[in-house]
């Protein structure tokens, strides 16, 4: 395997539409100190308007710097090829110090990272055999952070999607931008009062622990924060989610943290009674900012179902059968496996279980489980027939989710 050293390092800038990211670039490329760098600009437009502002400020000199312009797409998925193309051919010219990649606003940094994590069979290229990737930034606006979180728009309805069948909504894409990164960029902090600031970033701490988290004002970054930094590791990135972190830790105690920003796991052995919880998450406590986590619905009762929470937006279906509701040799299977299942294992139930992690404004955590507990099957409710439940969620039948997922 190539020496790290000899490749040429990467790094991809992310964040929504606004944020910033063309006018950080070009502040880093006017005190890049003398790094060779070659920039990739993708634009959804078929004008890269990015691409122009670069072109004028960020100080690119012709004979040793290059600019790229990728228009009409995303490299997160319809440009993926010519990405990995472009990234091939810049690495092979042998001219360049750095990498700076500029990503659509719509676009998703996890498969940005996968292109040069992994080898593409398809197009037999392997970025990693020459370049490697250093660091993943995402940028945040600060002064308009709330407005978009709390839109509850999605892309088409702001004309801002990839194609017609891309029905993402603002606040979805917001979080997956900031929960798989290195350094996140807190921007435009001077629109924003000094509270508002504090708040804010508490709240995208604790959606994003792991990475590094600057303030900036007219996007100006100190170059060495993002570039040769040595941080990205993709499973680390992987896993780095806020949510992810909680049921990662058994064992975590919630704190009362500064400005009230608190997480804590809702677990019960008891499946939720169907209509209840719909009637709980049409009227969704406004002071949880993020929930995540695997349900056990009473009507669904082999199906582990999937609920991710994210402002107004509220997505619920399923996630994959329960271990227990698996014929006897596939159980078995998958126990020898995953021997850890085994020590949580209800000898009527089997694997299934509520593990919801919800993270929130000083959120009153007693009120909150409390209803979540009167949401569950009662004791009566639990010996009677739960196929016979009233079940209004999405994906009703049970013979549709199993079909669903056997596609």
């Amino acid at each position: 395997m190539e020496n790290d050293r000899t490749k040429i390092p990467v790094t991809v800038l992310s964040g929504y539409l606004g944020a910033g990211k063309t006018t950080i670039l070009n502040y880093v490329l006017n005190h890049r100190h003398g790094l060779k760098v070659a920039v990739i600009v993708n634009d959804l437009s078929e004008v890269n308007v990015d691409a122009a502002l670069i072109q004028e400020g960020g100080g690119l000199s012709r004979t040793e710097e290059k600019l790229v312009e990728m228009s009409n797409g995303c490299i997160c998925c319809t440009l993926r090829e010519d990405l990995l193309r472009e990234v091939e051919r810049l690495a092979l010219d042998g001219r360049f110090d750095y990498i700076l990649i500029e990503s659509t606003g719509v676009g998703e940094p996890v498969p940005v990272a996968q292109t040069f994590t992994y080898i593409d069979e398809e197009h037999g290229i392997d970025l990693s055999r020459w370049c490697r990737l250093d660091c993943m930034v995402t940028v945040v606006d600060a002064y308009r952070f709330w407005h978009d979180y709390s839109s509850g728009e999605s892309l088409l309805e702001r004309q801002q999607a990839v194609g017609a069948d891309d029905t993402r909504d603002v606040v979805d894409l917001l979080i997956s931008q900031i929960e798989f990164c290195d350094v996140l960029v807190l921007n435009k902090c001077d629109l924003v009062e000094e509270g508002e600031l504090n708040e804010l970033e508490g709240v995208l701490r604790k959606l994003q622990p792991r990475a590094k988290l600057l303030r900036a004002e007219r996007g100006r970054v100190n170059p060495e924060e993002i570039l040769n930094t040595g941080l990205f590791d993709f499973e680390a990135a992987s896993t780095s989610a806020g949510w992810m972190q909680e049921l990662m830790n058994d064992h975590h105690t919630p704190e009362t943290e500064e400005y009230g920003i608190t997480s804590f796991v809702y677990e019960r052995r008891r499946p939720f009674h169907p209509e209840r919880l719909t009637a709980w998450m049409s009227d969704w406590p406004e002071e949880i900012v993020r929930a995540k986590g695997t349900v056990w619905l009473a009507s669904r009762n082999a199906l582990a179902q999937s609920l991710s929470q994210a402002g107004p937006s509220i997505q619920f279906g399923p996630a994959g059968y329960w271990v227990a509701a698996l014929p006897e040799a596939e159980r078995q299977a998958v126990l020898a496996e995953e021997p850890e299942l085994a020590q949580h294992w209800d000898p009527v139930f089997g694997d299934r279980t509520t593990k919801l992690v919800l993270i929130g404004i000083a959120p009153d955590k007693q009120r909150i489980v409390a209803e979540l507990d009167a949401c569950l099957l009662t004791d009566e409710e639990m010996a009677g027939d739960w196929r016979l439940l009233p079940d209004r969620l999405p994906n009703v039948s049970t013979e549709q989710l199993e079909a669903a997922l056997l596609q």
